[in-house]
């Protein structure tokens, strides 16, 4: 299933996400950093939901409550 979720409090505005039987099949971020994102994408795709929220969830940028990793992860939770 594909997924679009609204990024809060991050320079990305949008997460799309694609998962099939809880696994990870591709990510693409709308704004952002765009290198450090791409990356994040790949080293996602492939992993079980469960485990990508558990590694990325929490991690924050500077001063922010959150960052681009952890609005993947909320945009997980939401869709698991």
């Amino acid at each position: 299933m594909n997924y679009t979720y609204t990024t809060k409090g991050t320079c990305s505005r949008l997460i799309n996400i694609s998962v099939d039987n809880g696994v990870i099949e591709d990510v693409s971020f709308v704004g952002g950093c765009n290198g450090n994102l791409q990356g994040i994408s790949r080293l996602v795709k492939g992993m079980k939901v469960d485990e990508a929220i558990s590694r990325l969830e929490g991690i924050k940028c500077g001063a922010k409550s959150t960052s681009c990793p952890d609005q993947l992860a909320q945009a997980l939770k939401s869709i698991r």
